[in-house]
């Protein structure tokens, strides 16, 4: 158990549009106003989407350069950049995000339904995603929407070492329809085939996150919580903002006896700014086994 929980803000994701969801932050002040706000109540790490001027989601590298500035300028939060995207986004613009030099991104482990959609993630673009990353100093976290994928983890870090500052650190992803459910079981049912020192956060979609917040923080997990992730503060009550779910993150955390990390403590617990493994001869995408 540990004494401390790691607190990642999800703002906007790439699926809801602005003009259904007005409160959702898509404009570079909005996210870095959001930022600012996240981390006042107990916030520690940004996962981002980016947005164009016209409110779509988009991974022009000038547009993610200027989100990732303005957030550094208004916050001190560790800034996770999105490698899925949107679901259309093709593999190539997935990794160029990595040119924006984040302190860490997603990696998601596996393919999914992701609803009516398919998220593609296939081994080739997970090993290059991470050894892409071992070779820029930035720091993994594995995106879980299934206990098989965790399997895939296993086999990555035995092929190709650890990631960058060599802490694991898994995102459970539960609830997307296609993936495993949001519950107590399925989260319990992922702890045994976790790494060995890994740690854990876990991130409930919809109606599912107050579930999976508390078994997150019963199994000595952390949380992942957002507009990204849910619009709905409690039934036919929408989200305020961001903020709001990050203190109501915080909360739980503190009466769990396990207090929101700053984001020192959290750069310190994913090995942010440590040397990393011997990064691997570099493999394209075509010669990945």
């Amino acid at each position: 158990m540990t004494a401390s929980t790691l607190i990642t803000v999800a703002p906007t994701g790439a699926e809801s549009a602005k003009a259904d969801v007005p409160a959702l932050p898509v404009t570079v002040e909005e996210v870095a106003a959001t930022a600012r706000d996240c981390q006042a109540v107990g916030a520690a790490v940004i996962h981002l989407h980016i947005r164009d001027t016209e409110t779509r989601p988009t991974l022009d590298l000038g547009r993610v350069r200027e989100v990732v500035a303005a957030v550094r300028e208004s916050s001190d939060l560790v800034v996770q950049l999105s490698s899925g995207g949107a679901v259309t986004d093709p593999f190539d613009a997935r990794l160029a995000v990595l040119d924006a030099e984040p302190d860490a991104a997603s990696l998601t482990l596996g393919t999914v339904n992701f609803g009516r959609d398919v998220f593609s993630n296939p081994w080739d673009l997970i090993v290059e995603l991470h050894t892409q990353m071992q070779q820029r100093g930035i720091v993994p976290e594995y995106e879980v929407f299934d206990l098989g994928q965790l399997a895939t983890l296993a086999r990555l870090l035995d092929k190709y070492g650890p990631p960058h500052g060599g802490h694991v650190h898994v995102d459970l992803v539960m609830g997307v329809p296609g993936g495993m459910p949001g519950t107590a079981q399925a989260l319990t049912a992922c702890l045994p085939f976790l790494p060995e020192g890994a740690t854990f956060a876990a991130t409930g979609i919809g109606r599912t996150s107050l579930p999976v917040m508390l078994a997150a923080l019963s199994a000595g997990g952390h949380l992942r919580v957002g507009m990204e992730d849910t619009l709905t503060y409690a039934p036919s009550e929408p989200v305020r903002d961001n903020a709001q779910l990050v203190a109501r993150a915080a909360g739980l955390a503190r009466i769990a006896q396990r207090p929101p990390l700053d984001p020192a403590g959290a750069r310190t617990l994913l090995g942010i700014g440590r040397a990393g493994a011997d990064a691997p001869l570099n493999r394209s995408l075509e010669a990945a086994p």
